[in-house]
């Protein structure tokens, strides 16, 4: 006997401390994904280095007013890109140096130099280094011409 009294109603205390912890997990997590996520760039360089112009767009591939640009984004260690959708503007990543975390709802994922990425019309996402030095992409995208 190990000197312990017997529950007299187990599975009622299951079911009671399984409703607790679901209930516990479910009001936590909507808050937590909230406020996980930057909302203000920081640590943050953007070196524009060709666009292919708005007239062009819609002369070459019937895109008028949208533009053609490639970047040079590095983020500095500690710095962000703050959450942004792609949901008008596709494009292509290509990681030049070192690496950025990108965050989304479902989880985050570590890019890497000589790595390529997509942004498509469901990307909701939001970027960290968290590295020790400054990590660079190239990114080519289709934008609204301003």
């Amino acid at each position: 006997m190990t000197g312990r009294k017997p529950v007299k109603h187990p599975t009622a205390y299951r079911v009671l401390l399984c409703a607790c912890c679901a209930t516990l997990a479910l009001a936590g997590a909507p808050a937590l994904a909230d406020e996980s996520y930057p909302t203000e760039h920081t640590g943050l360089k953007v070196e524009k280095l060709g666009a292919v112009p708005a007239d062009s767009m819609a002369a070459q591939v019937g895109l008028g007013g949208h533009i053609l640009l490639l970047r040079r984004i590095s983020i500095e260690p500690g710095g962000q890109i703050a959450h942004h959708s792609a949901a008008t503007t596709p494009g292509v990543v290509y990681m030049e140096s070192g690496t950025w975390t990108e965050g989304r709802d479902s989880g985050e994922t570590v890019h890497s130099a000589g790595e390529t990425f997509i942004e498509d019309a469901d990307t909701v996402h939001w970027f960290f280094n968290r590295g020790s030095e400054s990590a660079s992409a190239l990114v080519c995208d289709i934008k609204p011409a301003s």
